[in-house]
Order: structure tokens, then sequence, then C-alpha cells
């Protein structure tokens, strides 16, 4: 028994170094994540008690415009580890190469974003919503897709920053610009100042604003850096290059293309579940909000993870980079077992912070359940992904959720729905067994991969 103990408390010795510099990367980026959840949070709760319709069109046209945009955020998160392993090299040049490509990447993949979401605005009439949803969320598409190339800016900013190792800026910048959102959303959704209530197309010119405002303010926080400037000053030496242009696209498609499957399921999921009654829908979106809010937490945790294992990475420090990845493990259960048990123990209560009508508020504590049970495996795939995008494995991970998210968990979901009657509820189970197998998947793929990488 004293031998057990020694050894576990040998092991948490070693591991402690690992966790603290992994919440030290991690926190500030869950920070961040949690802000840009909250300003979505306070966009439902808000649009909620303004009308069922406009909470409604807001999960519709949401549902539409992540499921495109995040195909850009996604690729250029391929920026982070090729930042990371030639920062900690002290490639200086390679390290401002890859901000300056980066950039006309982020112009390119954004410019055929904005277009794609341009052709789906007439298309909204032809989805099978609700008319008055379709009226309400027309416009706050709209406004949602003017704002995307200056949010996708800073995306950019962001993860360059997050491969140089810094994560404490965004968390400063975005708090700031969350703050001035939910007060324009407070005077335009209800009409204050003189403002004209707008609803759901309130929100939408709020976070617009805020977005526009975001690229900028991280900049002027970038240039007040010697640095980090030396980066942008090296950058105007003339270090444009389409093979890193390519090497760009190369690592940065596959993530992109990684999220878009992950956005596809929960956009579906929003039009299969709009097939059944519009309260279906709000009590859809509310759990949908809650359990986004607890993901951000779990999306901070992969960042990190994306960092530190790149870093070690980078440094051929393979003991290092494992004990990485461990650690990120590690807090994730705990973090997510924290989240399952208030999310069920609340589940009766949380839903009226979004809405007063009883129907959706019952059917989303119904929902709650199971998307406690959600936050094991939602957490667990969510570092896998961030570990193996650390070491620029990319394309492995791309095909595993093509086929857990599209060739399991949709038609599983629409059987429990409406074949086995499950209503909303079925969607939430397929989630469910969908992000448990991806999550095993992805850490099995880096296991046998570090495996590999030691040889």
């Amino acid at each position: 028994m004293n031998v057990k103990l020694h050894i576990n408390t040998t092991i948490l010795r070693e591991y402690l170094p690992y966790y603290r510099r992994n919440l030290i990367v991690a926190f500030p980026v869950m920070l961040t994540q949690l802000g840009a959840a909250l300003v979505g949070l306070i966009d439902t709760i808000m649009v909620g008690h303004y009308s069922t319709t406009d909470l409604a069109a807001v999960s519709f046209a949401n549902g539409v415009f992540f499921t495109i945009m995040v195909f850009a955020m996604g690729a250029v998160m391929g920026v982070t580890p090729l930042v990371g392993q030639a920062y900690v090299q002290h490639k200086d040049e390679r390290v401002a190469a890859l901000l300056l490509n980066g950039l006309w990447f982020t112009l390119l993949v954004g410019g055929v974003t904005c277009a794609v979401l341009g052709i789906c605005v007439p298309l909204m009439d032809n989805m099978g919503q609700d008319p008055e949803v379709v009226k309400a969320a027309r416009p706050y598409l709209i406004t949602r897709i003017i704002g995307m190339l200056p949010f996708l800016l800073f995306c950019l900013e962001k993860q360059f920053m997050e491969g140089l190792g810094n994560t404490i800026v965004a968390m400063i910048v975005t708090a700031g610009i969350n703050l001035l959102n939910i007060l324009l959303n407070w005077v335009f959704i209800f009409g204050h100042w003189g403002a004209q209530a707008m609803g759901a197309a309130g929100a939408g010119l709020a976070t617009m604003v805020a977005w526009i405002l975001l690229p900028i303010v991280y900049l002027i926080c970038i240039l007040r850096r010697e640095k980090w400037r030396k980066y942008l000053v090296l950058c105007r030496d003339g270090l444009s290059d389409r093979v890193m242009v390519r090497e760009l696209f190369r690592v940065g498609t596959p993530i992109g293309l990684q999220t878009t499957m992950e956005t596809v399921l929960f956009t579906l999921s929003f039009i299969m579940v709009g097939w059944i009654n519009k309260e279906a829908l709000a009590a859809h979106q509310v759990t949908n909000q809650i359990a986004d809010f607890a993901f951000m937490l779990s999306l901070g945790i992969s960042s990190a993870t994306t960092i530190r294992v790149s870093h070690q990475y980078g440094l051929r420090d393979m003991h290092a980079t494992k004990m990485a990845a461990n650690a990120s493990v590690h807090l994730i259960l705990l973090m997510n077992t924290i989240g399952a048990l208030l999310m069920i123990s609340l589940r009766h209560y949380l839903p009226y912070l979004f809405t007063n009508d009883e129907v959706v508020v019952a059917l989303a504590s119904q929902l709650l359940i199971f998307a406690g049970l959600l936050q094991y495996a939602d957490g667990l795939q969510c570092v896998g992904a961030g570990m193996l995008r650390g070491v620029t494995d990319v394309k492995a991970p791309m095909w595993i959720t093509v086929f857990t998210y599209v060739v399991v968990a949709l038609p599983l979901g629409y059987i429990l729905m409406f074949p086995a009657d499950l209503g909303a509820v079925g969607m939430w189970i397929s989630f469910v067994v969908a992000l448990t197998i991806a999550a095993i998947a992805f850490h099995l793929r880096f296991r046998w991969l570090f495996r590999n990488l030691h040889r």
C-alpha cells in the first residue's frame, strides 16, 4: 500500500510542472473562449426574452453561418503549430514569413467563405423553417457575414500570438470588446438610447461592430511591444512565398474541413430538430448554448495543448511532448466532470435564463442530461485533436471526423428522432455516441503516432 502511494505521489510530482505550464497557457485562452461564449449566451438570453421566434431565428441563422464560417476559422488554426515549432527553434524570419503569408491565406479563404455565405442568404426560404423564423433570421445573417473578414484577421493575429506562446493579449482584447458587444446588444435588441428595437437583427448588428473592432485593437497591442513588432518589421522585407502559402493550405485545410464537419453535424441537427416544431428548435438552441459555453473551456485546454505540444515537439523533446499531452487529458477529465455535474443538477433552472416558455424549458431540461453526459466525449475529442495538431498531423483527424459525424451521428440522430420517435432527445443521444467514437480514435491515433515519432 505504501509502495503504491509512493509511486502515485512520484507520478503526481512529475506531472505538476506540466499541469502548471499547460494551465498558464490555457487559462487566458479559456477566458477568451468563455468571453466569446458569454456574448453568444447573452445574445441568446436577450433575444429569447424578446421573443421565441427571434430566438429560433438566431439558432437557425447561426447554424447556417457557422457551418461555413468555421472552415475559415479552422484553416487559420494551422498557423499556430507552424509558428510554434519555428519560434522555439529561433527561426525569426520563418516566423515572420508565416505571419505575412498567413495574411494572404486568411484573405483568400475569408473572401471565398464570404461569397459562399452570400449565396446562402436567398436560399434560407428553402430549408424547411417557419417563414416567420426565416424573416427574422435573414438580416441577422447578413450582419454576421459583413463582420466575418475582420474577425478572421483577428483569428490570424490570435493564432500567431498563440504560436509565440502568448495567450494573454487575446484575453484582454476580447474582454473589452465583449463588454462593448453586450452593451450594444442591450441598445439594439430592445431599442434603448433612441435606437429602434430590432430583436435578432439588433444582436447581429452589435456583433458586427464588435468584430470590426477586434483586429484593430489587437494590432495596436502587437505594435506596442518590440518583441512582437519585430516580426511585422521583418514582414516588410519581402517574405511572400507561394510555397509557404501552400504549406499553410496543407496544414490548415484539413483542420478547416475537420471543424466544418463538426459544425455540419450541429447545423444539420438544428435543421432536423426544426422539422419537429419551433419549441423543439428553441430548446435545442438553449441546450446547445449551455453546452457550447462549457465547450469553450475544453477548447481552451485544446488550444493550450496544441501550443505546448508544438513547442516540445519543435525542440524534439519527446518525453516532454508526451507529458504535456497527458497533462491536458487529466485536466480535461477533471474540468468536464465538474461541468457535467453542474449541467445535470441545474437542468431544471438553467433554461429559465433564456426563456419563460414552459414547453421550451421542460424539453431543454431533458436535453441537458445528455449534454452533461456529452462533456466527457466532447472534451476528450477536443484535446485529442489539439494533441494531433501540435505535431501537424491533420489529415487523419479530418477523416475520423467525417466518419463519426457524417456517417454515424446524422443517420443515427435521424433514426432516433423520427422512426424511434424520441424527438430532440434522439439527436443528443447520437451526439454522445459519435463524439465518444471520435475521442477514442483521436487518442489511439496519437499513441500510435507518438510511438513512431519516438523511434
